[in-house]
């Protein structure tokens, strides 16, 4: 499939994309691959393959609840550029 100007000009209408005329030719060639991908997309043979809409038909699987990265205080306060106690100090922001 072929894009001509007229419809690469109505194209970037639509999705609100400003286009010199100088442009459409560019843009085209590129169009134009991307719908030549899409084409060779229908070569593959997807008989027998179940249609997938989302991830939502799958089974999420279950993990325990806990913590396991907790009580680190001192860990991330080292970080700090400066710290007063167990807490960052920062700018005041508000007057």
């Amino acid at each position: 499939m072929s894009l001509d100007p007229a419809t690469v000009r109505r194209i970037a209408r639509l999705a609100r994309i400003r286009l010199d005329e100088a442009e459409v030719p560019q843009l085209a060639q590129e169009l134009n691959g991307i719908l030549g991908w899409i084409e060779q997309l229908n070569e593959v043979d997807v008989a027998g393959v179940a249609p997938l809409t989302g991830g939502a038909q799958m089974a999420l699987k279950m993990r325990a609840d806990i913590v396991t990265d907790g009580d680190m205080h001192e860990a991330v306060l080292a970080n700090a550029p400066e710290r007063a106690g167990d807490y960052f100090v920062v700018p005041k922001v508000v007057e």
